[in-house]
C-alpha cells in the first residue's frame, strides 16, 4: 500500500538531510523505535546530497514501511527541505529534527503529546537542549544569538537552533516562507497569534559526518534575516475573533 492510498497518519516526522551517509538510516531506525505503536510516517528529504545518503535511504524503505524519501534536484537548504517535507506530510502534527542524529528521537513523542494536550492556540512545542553537546565556541555564539534575537523580536525561545520541534501543520503553512525560516518559527507563530511551549530535550555528539554550518556563516545570514522578520512583525494586523453568519 502506497502513502497516497493508505490511511492518513496522526504524526509526520520530517527530517532534512544533506551528505549524512552512515547517519540517516540509523536515525530512521531510531525514529521507528520511538514511534512504534503510534500512527506516524517519517519523511526524509534529501537536499541534493553528493554522497550515498539518498541511496542508503532508498534501500532502507524495504526495512522501514513508514519511511518516505523525497529528494531535491538542486541543493536548496535546510528550510526548503523542511518545507518540502511539511508540504508532503499527510498528518496534522509535524515533528522536525536534524538529520545529523544529535536530536535523540526518543524525546520526540513527548513534544507531540504536549502539543496534542495543549489548547488550540498553542501552535508549536519546541525542544530546548538542556545539555548541548557542541563546542564551547558554538555554544557561546548560540547564547549571544538567542539573546539578540529575543531582544529584537520579542519572542519567548531560549534555543531556536534546536531542530526538534512539534507543530500544527496548518499553522506552519500560514507562515510566510523564506530561507532560514526554521530559526524563526517561535517569533512567526506569535506573529500569527499562536503561543509556544518548550520542553527540555537531550542532545548528543555527532557520530558521523561534520557540521554544514559555521558561526561566521550563521552570523552573515542572521543580520538580513532579523531585519526581515522585524519588518514582517510591523506588517502584521490581527482581525480578532472571526465570526461566520
Amino acid at each position: 500500500m502506497t502513502a497516497e492510498n493508505s490511511p492518513a497518519p496522526l504524526i509526520s516526522v520530517v527530517v532534512p538531510v544533506h551528505d549524512e551517509a552512515g547517519a540517516a538510516v540509523p536515525l530512521a531506525r531510531e525514529i521507528a523505535a520511538a514511534f512504534a505503536g503510534r500512527s506516524y510516517e517519517m519523511i526524509f528529504v534529501d537536499d541534493a546530497s553528493k554522497d550515498a545518503t539518498l541511496a542508503e535511504l532508498r534501500a532502507a524503505m524495504a526495512e522501514l514501511p513508514a519511511l518516505r524519501v523525497l529528494a531535491h534536484g538542486t541543493n536548496a537548504g535546510q528550510s526548503r527541505a523542511v518545507r518540502t517535507g511539511v508540504l508532503a506530510a499527510r498528518a496534522p502534527v509535524v515533528v522536525t529534527m536534524d538529520g545529523d542524529g544529535q536530536n535523540p528521537p526518543a524525546d520526540a513523542p513527548r513534544l507531540v503529546d504536549a502539543l496534542l494536550a495543549a489548547p488550540a492556540d498553542v501552535g508549536l512545542v519546541g525542544g530546548r537542549r538542556a545539555k548541548r553537546q557542541d563546542s564551547q565556541a558554538k555554544r557561546q555564539a548560540s547564547i549571544w544569538a538567542n539573546r539578540i534575537r529575543r531582544r529584537l523580536l520579542g519572542d519567548d525561545a531560549d534555543d531556536t537552533g534546536c531542530g526538534l520541534k512539534a507543530f500544527r501543520r496548518d499553522v506552519f503553512l500560514r507562515l510566510p516562507y523564506f530561507d532560514h525560516i526554521h530559526r524563526y518559527l517561535p517569533a512567526l507563530m506569535i506573529r500569527e497569534g499562536f503561543r509556544n511551549q518548550y520542553l527540555d530535550v537531550d542532545h548528543r555528539h555527532r557520530e558521523v559526518g561534520r557540521s554544514k554550518y559555521t558561526n561566521w556563516g550563521r552570523l552573515r545570514a542572521s543580520f538580513s534575516d532579523l531585519l526581515g522578520v522585524m519588518w514582517l512583525k510591523t506588517r502584521s494586523r490581527r482581525p480578532g475573533a472571526i465570526s461566520e453568519f
